[in-house]
């Protein structure tokens, strides 16, 4: 049992206690009654769903706005590597995986799942350390 069919019953039951003869609820009747209940559900979908979603999106494009060289990254396929080339007007760079034998590949700028270090963070120290002690 739904919570919405229990307070229709209990609403009924109500109104059946204080004597009033009224007729069944039309079918137009309940959907006015389940309208606002619509309502809240989306509500709290769009708060709890959506709005999340398209911050995790503004952040994703910032730090992808903000890659540089130098910049040590992951890839969605799940490649580290140092990014050794980027344009801003490209919507794809150059990633060396092995600077030993100087491998490098490219790849789409949307392929980069996270940034692991920022060029000028110190070596055995992420950025959000680095942004914790400036904090």
């Amino acid at each position: 049992m739904d919570i919405l069919s229990f307070i229709q019953d209990a609403a009924a039951g109500a109104g059946a206690a204080a004597g009033s003869q009224a007729a069944p609820p039309s079918t137009s009747e309940g959907l006015l009654r389940m309208l606002p209940m619509f309502g809240m559900i989306f509500i709290v979908m769009y708060f709890l769903m959506i709005k999340p979603q398209q911050k995790q999106r503004k952040e994703r494009d910032t730090m992808l706005a903000a890659l540089k060289k130098n910049d040590h990254v992951l890839t969605t396929a799940g490649f580290y590597g140092i990014v050794k080339q980027i344009k801003p007007e490209d919507q794809d760079l150059t990633l060396c995986i092995d600077e030993r034998k100087d491998v490098c590949i490219r790849v789409s700028k949307s392929s980069i799942a996270g940034l692991v270090k920022a060029s000028g963070t110190p070596e055995g120290e992420t950025k959000t350390e680095t942004q914790e002690k400036k904090g």
